[in-house]
């Protein structure tokens, strides 16, 4: 079992650590600061369980559950608030462990845990391939007045600001504390890396316009232009043939007299 200890405290993801080491079949365990760090590890981690804390700056533990890519890894929330439990059974989780807990309290959870794995595991050969991750659907951004649910489908491209990117959608531009290179990864194959400082969504763009020195432009549907280094063109330009070719879009890439 692969477990992913998902706590703003210290000594209480500690605490599970020391725990945890007393069980047989835990081959596996990281740990999270806050629910933005939660959901970036997902993917990298493949956790099976998230024993989950509730609040949490930034982002809740409800809200980190309620944006679980499907399949979603199962979950456990381990909290000091006991005013929480109904919500977090209506977002499907297995326990709820109320701080402070002892071992015993922490195996029956587990217990539940491995049961509802056994449950529902396939009966797949033991030589299966494994199975991708499942692609990200939607961002958590966390916002003084709460924290924005941004659709990946509407991001048409993103743009480097400091500690930040900016996410272009046509709702705004929402600023989220993520290194340029990290969401895109978590983000392939949708989006690729245009510029030093950009990135854009493949779907989005609508023709590319060639500039001196091998540099281009990028025209998106919407209207919008992102600069393209000649460093990414040739990988861009691949990108999008493939792309074009598997969905069998109607919309062509406008190429100029440089691109053949």
């Amino acid at each position: 079992m692969r477990i992913l200890i998902v706590d703003d405290e210290r000594p209480a993801r500690d605490k599970l650590r020391r725990m945890l080491a007393l069980e047989p079949d835990i081959a596996a365990i990281d740990e999270a600061r806050d629910g933005v760090e939660a959901l970036e590890r997902l993917a990298s981690f493949g956790p099976d369980l998230l024993l989950l804390d509730i609040q949490m700056p930034e982002i809740s533990g409800l809200d980190v559950a309620a944006s679980l890519p499907s399949p979603a890894p199962l979950v456990v929330f381990v909290t000091a608030y006991d005013e929480y439990a109904l919500r977090a059974f209506d977002a499907n989780a297995i326990d709820y462990l109320l701080k402070p807990y002892d071992q015993q309290r922490l195996q029956r959870a587990l217990r539940r845990v491995r049961d509802r794995m056994a449950n529902s595991a396939p009966a797949a050969a033991p030589t299966a391939a494994p199975q991708p991750l499942p692609a990200v659907t939607q961002l958590l951004v966390p916002e003084r007045s709460g924290t924005r649910i941004v659709k990946v489908d509407q991001i048409q491209w993103i743009e480097t600001a400091d500690n930040y990117v900016v996410l272009h959608t046509a709702d705004g531009e929402p600023l989220m504390r993520q290194t340029l290179a990290g969401l895109v990864e978590k983000l392939r194959p949708r989006f690729l890396r245009c510029h030093r400082r950009a990135a854009v969504q493949l779907e989005w763009i609508a023709s590319v316009q060639p500039l001196d020195k091998g540099d281009s432009e990028l025209i998106l549907r919407s209207g919008a232009r992102v600069p393209c280094s000649r460093q990414y063109r040739a990988e861009l330009m691949d990108r999008l043939q493939g792309t074009r070719c598997e969905s069998h879009n109607a919309q062509g890439i406008t190429k100029n007299h440089g691109d053949t």
